[in-house]
């Protein structure tokens, strides 16, 4: 599989290549990036083939989008799909800070506001950092923050600016594939396109495939699979499972992210992963691991643990 491999983002008329960017780590999580990396990271992605962007404007409180946008800005606007969220508007003074971020802009924050007005304001905002002419998915980011209001408020909002031909999906931005199942099933026709799925579908945790994923396959709703890589746990953990998993790898001479990376698509409704990158090397380095051999065998082994 190549990171530039493009197949249909559901029942939506957008296609997605295989790998997505996620742009966080550009926006200084945890760590600040220079902009001369952030922009190299983007511009490695798309050399790469990688054709999926996705942003969000808690993510160092508007500077992914900004940096977002100026990395694009030249790129044909056929040729990318482009994913932000709503649920955080940046303010001066926003309330719902988030200390991941390094040196956020001074003096401005996130407040969660899930009603229309917000939507249609954090539409405004993204579109104005970004400075393009519109998003192709909006995310309703974190919707269990405030349930009643992201599906009764948010995501008729997106409906009509689906309907109105502003954006092409409604997505939903998760870590509990729980609160997505509910959602989904929740949410008045035509309901929710795709789900941008965070860590719930990986080599630790198959949690996504007990509800979520033959849901998805029921309503012909995408996962666009994050968190892959599970923040380090993957290499560091001492957990049983995480043991089982490197030496079966090692036992199969294939690299534990090159396995992490392409475990997703193993299930149909998964239509790319996103991974996060701070340098053109990390871009590059999944973009390898995408294309690295993987043996039947050690899914079939890693499927069928011995007892």
């Amino acid at each position: 599989m190549k990171p530039g491999d493009r197949v249909p983002l559901g029942r939506t008329d957008l296609t997605v290549t295989r790998l997505g960017l996620g742009l966080a780590s550009i926006g200084g999580l945890h760590t600040a990036v220079p902009a001369a990396a952030a922009q190299a990271t983007v511009d490695a992605a798309w050399r790469l083939g990688v054709r999926l962007f996705d942003t969000a404007p808690v993510y160092g409180y508007g500077r992914s989008e900004r940096r977002t946008g100026q990395a694009l800005h030249n790129r044909p606007r056929a040729e990318y799909v482009l994913c932000t969220k709503v649920g955080r508007l940046i303010e001066t003074g926003g309330p719902d800070g988030q200390p991941i971020w390094a040196d956020p802009p001074p003096g401005l924050g996130p407040r969660l506001d899930y009603t229309a007005d917000g939507v249609y304001r954090s539409l405004a905002d993204s579109l104005d950092r970004l400075g393009l002419d519109r998003v192709d998915v909006l995310h309703i980011h974190d919707p269990e923050l405030d349930y009643a209001a992201a599906l009764g408020t948010a995501y008729p909002a997106l409906d009509r600016l689906r309907r109105s031909g502003r954006i092409a999906a409604v997505s939903l931005g998760v870590n509990h594939a729980d609160v997505a199942a509910r959602f989904i099933r929740d949410a008045p026709e035509p309901g929710v396109d795709c789900v941008l799925l965070a860590g719930r579908y990986t080599l630790l945790d198959r949690s996504g495939a007990a509800e979520l994923l033959p849901l998805c396959a029921e309503r012909g709703v995408a996962i666009v699979d994050a968190g892959v890589y599970q923040g380090g746990l993957l290499l560091e953990s001492q957990s049983s499972q995480a043991r089982r998993v490197r030496a079966a790898c090692a036992r199969h001479d294939v690299p534990l992210l090159a396995a992490a990376v392409q475990f997703p698509f193993r299930h149909p409704v998964v239509a790319a992963v996103l991974v996060g990158a701070r340098s053109a090397a990390e871009i590059e380095q999944s973009a390898a691991l995408l294309e690295h051999p993987v043996p039947a065998a050690l899914w079939d082994e890693l499927d069928h643990p011995a007892a």
